[in-house]
């Protein structure tokens, strides 16, 4: 029996659903409506270069990006073969989604390291 690399990506799509659902959220508030509203103060350069210099914070960070990038893939690549019915070309979609994740992770590992 061979085995596949579906649940792991199925892992991977619910790891990110769950950081989707709930630190996405808080960041597109505090980025996106308080601190444009005056609300909130913006962080200085000073402020977020010196949080940037945490490794947790930067690791972090970058756990998010990879855990919303497959879950993006994940949605668009059965979301693409079951709406445009292209299941016969499920490899190379694959390939394309998940290549895709692959690449935005190691871009962002890239930036922040």
């Amino acid at each position: 029996m061979r085995r596949t690399p579906e649940p792991y990506l199925w892992l991977l799509f619910s790891g990110g659903g769950v950081v989707a659902a709930l630190v996405l959220p808080v960041l597109v508030l505090l980025f996106g409506v308080l601190m444009p509203l005056g609300i909130l103060d913006w962080p200085t350069a000073e402020h977020l270069g010196a949080l940037l210099d945490n490794l947790l914070v930067r690791l972090a960070l970058v756990v998010v990006v990879v855990l919303c990038l497959f879950h993006a893939a994940h949605r668009i690549r059965f979301t693409s073969e079951e709406l445009l019915g292209i299941g016969r070309f499920d490899l190379l979609v694959a390939l394309l989604c998940y290549g895709g994740a692959i690449a935005g992770g190691v871009f962002a590992v890239s930036l922040m390291f």
